[in-house]
């Protein structure tokens, strides 16, 4: 992941006029159903995240996925307020280049946000789009500069609030704590927010064990986890690489042995127990923390019957993937605030105006209510723009994560405490 960095620009958003989409163009062509001839200008806006098939390499397609079915679904429904609702998308590639250019074709393009999607490269993003005056709504949360850049609106507290969160989850039942991270400047923020965390109790601070990302095998890694864990608790945030250190710790790992094990959601998902043997995989009673309620929960049922009537069968979409619901959220912002402004043109200045003014928004309980004015956010030269810092307790049991502890777990404290150097 890049580096923490606070950006501070301060041009003036700006009233983006409508471009042509060209070959970007999800859906919008034609008279669509649900939404009239002389309805409200059409709304546009931009959608981005890698799909790549390197091995190593991060592949969250079903993020523009999830976007170009809402559209279908919504589009059917009367659009937003009446607007037409046009997705454009763009393969990020996971490259700094691959990031700037998807935002150079958004403001091409004249979107009025970038909703919805993922890039570990913020600082190739957010600046054409400050530039610009395009809000980004909704973005992953895997780069540090999405928490502080002015324009902008996270749903998350992204890795920081994982972090921070799974140290009170792992201080509840953890005497001593592994901590396996990257060797990356993010890396390096991890065990200060993990260790205010594990303190919320009185526990000491965690044995910090960097690690190279990508790596084949962990197994001095996991020998020095097992070693200092000794009875307590390894926690790996490895990315991709997770998967490959709990295949190292699990063949080191003597038998009888009770270290309990821990990661966080992206790190692990559901997806990835059930592909590495279910009830039976290495990760069966792994402590794991999340941001949203567990993926079988009643409150993803809207978004699950979307997916089944419009998705068309597209295998990218899995409503288990946090990024697929991370998708929904950020486009359940998008129709709450345009319909708060009711207007007939929606611009990229005024979505900004009307978040800014604290346009209020309930995902229905997928999150706390969200609003982004200056006195809902965390405030912290690292976190300013975290106006979620909830987090929910969930535990692998026979193959599938459940919440281990009912409801939200609010770490807004425990981010504005934790030190923000490395």
């Amino acid at each position: 992941m890049t580096g923490w960095r606070r950006l501070t620009s301060p041009r003036p958003l700006g009233l983006l006029a409508s471009a042509a989409a060209g070959a970007l163009l999800i859906s919008g062509c034609g008279v669509i159903p649900g939404i009239s001839e002389d309805s409200r200008e059409t709304v546009t806006v931009m959608t981005w995240a890698p799909d790549t098939t390197a091995a190593d390499a991060v592949n969250m397609a079903g993020m523009t996925a999830m976007a170009s079915t809402y559209a279908r679904w919504i589009n059917e429904n009367g659009g937003l307020d009446g607007h037409e609702l046009r997705v454009l998308t763009c393969n990020e590639q996971d490259t700094s280049s691959g990031a700037s250019k998807c935002a150079r074709k958004a403001v091409d393009s004249g979107v009025a946000a970038v909703v919805g999607s993922y890039s570990r490269y913020g600082r190739s993003f957010l600046a054409p789009l400050e530039a610009a005056g395009i809000p980004y709504i909704g973005g992953y949360g895997a780069s540090a500069d999405e928490f502080t850049s002015y324009l902008s609106y996270p749903v998350n507290g992204g890795q920081p609030a994982l972090v921070a969160g799974n140290g009170e989850q792992l201080a509840a039942g953890c005497e001593r704590v592994s901590l396996v991270r990257p060797d990356t400047l993010v890396g390096d923020t991890m065990p200060g927010l993990l260790d205010t965390g594990l303190s919320r109790r009185d526990r000491p601070a965690s044995y910090d064990i960097s690690a190279a990302e990508g790596a084949t095998s962990y197994d001095p890694e996991a020998a020095r986890a097992l070693e200092h864990a000794d009875g307590g608790c390894v926690t790996a945030v490895l990315g991709q690489g997770t998967e490959t250190f709990f295949d190292s710790f699990r063949r080191l790992e003597p038998e009888g042995s009770d270290v309990q094990i821990s990661s966080v959601l992206g790190s692990v998902g559901q997806g990835l127990i059930d592909g590495s043997g279910g009830r039976n995989s290495p990760f069966e009673g792994a402590r794991v923390t999340g941001w949203y309620p567990v993926s079988e929960d009643a409150r993803w049922d809207e978004m699950r019957e979307v997916i089944r009537k419009y998705a068309f069968g597209d295998d990218r979409i899995d409503p288990e993937d946090t990024g697929v619901q991370t998708t929904w959220i950020a486009y359940t912002v998008l129709k709450a605030v345009v319909e708060a402004m009711d207007q007939p043109e929606i611009s990229a200045g005024g979505i900004s105006v009307s978040l800014n003014r604290g346009t209020e928004v309930d995902t229905g309980g997928l999150t706390p209510v969200l609003r982004w004015r200056f006195q809902d956010m965390v405030g912290t030269a690292a976190y300013g723009r975290i106006v979620n810092g909830q987090v929910t307790f969930q535990v692998v049991r026979d193959g599938r994560l459940i919440p281990e502890k009912k409801g939200f777990v609010d770490v807004t404290e425990t981010l504005a405490d934790a030190p923000t150097g490395g």
